[in-house]
C-alpha cells in the first residue's frame, strides 16, 4: 500500500494562475503542517458571474490578491468547504467588498480545543445559504456546481462538483499531498470512508484540493487512500491481539520513528479508527469509546 502523493506545484504567493478555461487559483501565504504550501483559493468563471471557493484565512494581503484577480469582474458566489481557520474566515471580508452570497454548511457546535493541534483551528462560520446534506445546484453564467455532502474530516464538509469540467473541489476531504486528518468528535471515520466511496463513484476526471496540486489518477488515488485507513485498522487489531488495551500504548508502536511530540495528535487519529471498530463490533469497551478507555477484541 503506497499512496501516490502529488506534491509538485509551481506558484508564487498572491499570483493568479489560470489552470483551466474556467478555473484560476491564488495561493495564500500561510504554509504549515496543516496547509502544505498554503490555502489555494479557486476562482471560477469570469465577467459578471464569478465564484470563489475557500477564500482562506483572515489575511488582508490574500484578500487584496483575490480582489486583484477578479478586478473588473463581479464575484457573485462564495463557496466554503468547511469551517477551519485556513478555509472560511475570509468569506465575510470578501463578501463586504463584493456583495457575493456565501454558501456552505454551518457546524452545529465547535469542538473544544484541548491544546493538542491536529488542524489549523476552528472558525465560527455561518453561510447565507445552507447546502447541508448536499444535492443543491449553485449556478452562474457558464458554470454550475453540485454541492456534495462529504462528512468525515469535519461534520460539515462539502465538496463542489463543477459540471462543465467533470471535476470536484475537495477541500480537505481528499488531498494529494497528505492523508486527511479525522479527529473526533467533529471528525468521524465511518462517515469519512463512506464519503470517499461517494466521490469515487462519481468518476471525476480531476480533484482540486484546497491545498496542493490536483489529483488526476482519481480512482487509484482514492483506493490507496482507503487502503491506508484499513491498514491502520489492522494495526489496531494487531495491538489488541498482542494485549495492548490503551490507545496511548498503541501509538508509539504504530508510529515507530515518528517524533514523540506528534503522539498526542496521532492518538486522536487512532481514536477515530477505534470508535468505528467499536461500532462495527470488532472491538469492545466498557462504557463510552473515549480516548483513555480500555479496549479489547470483539
Amino acid at each position: 500500500m503506497v499512496i501516490p502523493f502529488v506534491r509538485d506545484i509551481t506558484f508564487e504567493y498572491g499570483r493568479t494562475d489560470k489552470l483551466t478555461p474556467l478555473i484560476r487559483r491564488v495561493i495564500a501565504n500561510n504554509p504549515g503542517p496543516f496547509t502544505f504550501t498554503g490555502t489555494g483559493t479557486y476562482i471560477i468563471g469570469g465577467g459578471e458571474s464569478v465564484a470563489v471557493i475557500d477564500p482562506g484565512p483572515d489575511d488582508s494581503a490574500h484578500l487584496d490578491a483575490v480582489l486583484a484577480a477578479v478586478k473588473g469582474e463581479r464575484v457573485t458566489h462564495i463557496l466554503i468547504t468547511h469551517h477551519h481557520l485556513d478555509h472560511s474566515p475570509l468569506a465575510r471580508p470578501l463578501q463586504e467588498r463584493t456583495g457575493a452570497v456565501i454558501y456552505g454548511c454551518a457546524v452545529k457546535a465547535l469542538p473544544v480545543e484541548d491544546g493538542v493541534r491536529t488542524e489549523a483551528g476552528y472558525d465560527r462560520f455561518t453561510p447565507d445559504i445552507s447546502v447541508c446534506g448536499g444535492g443543491q445546484t449553485i449556478a452562474g453564467d457558464g458554470w454550475s456546481f453540485e454541492a456534495i455532502a462529504t462528512p468525515g474530516h469535519t461534520s460539515n464538509h462539502i465538496c463542489y462538483a463543477l459540471n462543465q469540467e467533470n471535476c470536484c473541489f475537495t477541500g480537505d476531504h481528499i488531498m494529494g499531498w497528505s492523508t486527511t486528518v479525522v479527529t473526533p468528535p467533529d471528525g468521524d471515520m465511518g462517515a469519512y470512508i463512506a464519503s470517499l466511496d461517494l466521490i469515487k463513484a462519481r468518476d471525476f476526471k480531476t480533484l482540486w484540493p484546497t491545498h496542493g496540486p490536483p489529483i488526476t489518477d482519481v480512482a487509484h488515488f482514492i483506493d490507496e487512500y482507503k487502503a491506508h485507513r484499513f491498514d491502520r485498522e489492522r494495526q489496531i487489531l494487531d495491538q489488541l491481539a498482542a494485549g495492548e488495551t490503551k490507545i496511548t500504548g498503541m501509538v508509539p508502536k504504530m508510529y515507530e520513528g515518528v517524533d514523540p511530540r506528534l503522539y498526542p495528535a496521532a492518538a486522536r487519529s487512532v481514536h477515530a479508527h477505534v470508535i468505528q471498530l467499536v461500532r462495527s463490533g470488532r472491538v469492545k469497551t466498557d462504557g463510552a469509546a473515549d480516548l483513555n478507555s480500555d479496549y479489547r477484541l470483539g
